[in-house]
């Protein structure tokens, strides 16, 4: 079978995004470590408000 030429993604359903790059239709990788350092970080700010407000 034979197939003419894409020069669009077809995975971009939408027309917007089909006329942009395959540069910028490609997600973004995520971080793994971000979920941790956000979880610090409001564990670090809960703990220092509730200290805060017991002495």
């Amino acid at each position: 079978m034979t197939r003419r030429l894409v020069l669009t993604q077809e995975a971009a359903r939408h027309p917007f995004r089909r006329s942009l790059p395959p540069t910028a239709v490609k997600p973004a990788r995520k971080n793994d470590d971000e979920d941790w350092k956000l979880f610090v970080l409001s564990f670090a700010a809960f703990f220092t408000c509730f200290y805060s407000f017991i002495f």
